[in-house]
C-alpha cells in the first residue's frame, strides 16, 4: 500500500466526511510536509482534532496513524528535491537546537538499525566477501564516501578489491565487464537512489555474481537485485542524508572480516608499519 497511498487518498474522497476531506486535501497538496507530521500537528494544521486524523488513517486501512505516516514517508523519500528537504527540516528542527536534534536523530537511527539488523544476512555477506574471487564496490553521489571507506579497508584485508569510479555511465560497465560467478558485487545507495548504482547491480546479478546491497530497506530499488540485503537507517535530517548508521554497519562488516582473517591481517599490517616508517608516512608526535 505504501506506493499507492496518494492514489488511495485521492480515489476515495467522495466518501469522506468534511473533516476527512480537509485532511485528504492537505496531504495531496503537501505530502512532503504531512509525511513528517504527528497526528496532532496535522490535525491542528487543517483544523480538525487529533482523533479525526487517527480515524482517517483507519478508514484508509492502516493500523493507526503511524502506519499511514510510515507509508507516506517511504513514498516521499525518493521524491523529495533538496529544496523540499530543507522545508521539511524547518518543520522538524529549530535553529536553537540543531546540534542536539541531529545528534539525537543519529543515535535513534543507530538504535533502530541495531534492533532491525538481520544477523543471518550479515554473516552471509561476510562469508561471501571472504570467499569471493573478486569484490566490486560501487556507491555514488552521497554514498561515494561509504564505498570509499569500505574499499580502502577491504583492500587491506584481501586481494582483488575493485572500487568503481563514477566518471561516466558507460565506464561503470567497462569496469565490471569481466564480473561473473564467484565474484561479489556490493552496491550502496540511499535516497535519492542512484540510477547508475541500480543498473550496475542489475548487470552484476545477470552476470552471475553474488550481489549485496547496503541500503535503507526493502523499498530501495537495490533490494530487488540483491542476493543479500543489509539495511541501515538513513532518515533524512535536511538536504543531506545521515550516513552514521550505514557507516557503522560497514565498520562492523570490516571488523568481522578482519577477525576471521586475523593471521593474514597481522602480516599485512606488519609490512605496512615497516613501509610507513621507512617513508615517513605519519608525523611523529614526539618530535
Amino acid at each position: 500500500m505504501e506506493n499507492d497511498v496518494l492514489a488511495v487518498i485521492a480515489g476515495t474522497t467522495a466518501h469522506y466526511s468534511k473533516g476527512h476531506r480537509k485532511i485528504a486535501k492537505y496531504i495531496l497538496e503537501n505530502y512532503d510536509k504531512a509525511a513528517f507530521m504527528t497526528a496532532g500537528k496535522l490535525g491542528a494544521t487543517v483544523g480538525v482534532s487529533e482523533s479525526t486524523v487517527v480515524r482517517f488513517a483507519a478508514e484508509l486501512g492502516y493500523d493507526g496513524y503511524p502506519g499511514m505516516r510510515k507509508a507516506l514517508q517511504e513514498m516521499v523519500r525518493n521524491r523529495l528535491t533538496s529544496v523540499q528537504r530543507i522545508e521539511v527540516a524547518k518543520e522538524m528542527i529549530h535553529d536553537s537546537n540543531v546540534l542536539k536534534a541531529v545528534l539525537t536523530a543519529d543515535m535513534d537511527k543507530l538504535q533502530k538499525t541495531v534492533d532491525d539488523v538481520n544477523e543471518d544476512s550479515f554473516n552471509a555477506a561476510v562469508d561471501a566477501i571472504i570467499g569471493a574471487k573478486n569484490v566490486y564496490i560501487v556507491g555514488m553521489r552521497s554514498s561515494a564516501a561509504l564505498s570509499s571507506f569500505l574499499g580502502y579497508y577491504l583492500n587491506l584485508l584481501r586481494e582483488n578489491v575493485h572500487l568503481l569510479h563514477d566518471t561516466a555511465a558507460s565506464e561503470i560497465y567497462e569496469q565490471i565487464i569481466r564480473i561473473g560467478e564467484g565474484d561479489v558485487f556490493i552496491g550502496i545507495s540511499y535516497p535519492r537512489y542512484s540510477s547508475r548504482t541500480v543498473k550496475a547491480m542489475r548487470f552484476a546479478k545477470s552476470a552471475g555474481a553474488t550481489t549485496i546491497c547496503i541500503t535503507d530497506g526493502d523499498v530501495s530499488p537495490l533490494a530487488r537485485y540483491s542476493d543479500i540485503r543489509l539495511f541501515a537507517r538513513s532518515d533524512m535530517v535536511s538536504f543531506l542524508d545521515s550516513l552514521v548508521a550505514p557507516l557503522s554497519l560497514i565498520n562492523a562488516l570490516l571488523v568481522t572480516i578482519g577477525l576471521r582473517s586475523e593471521d593474514q591481517l597481522s602480516d599485512t599490517f606488519k609490512r605496512l608499519e615497516t613501509i610507513w616508517s621507512e617513508n615517513d608516512v605519519y608525523e611523529n608526535a614526539s618530535n
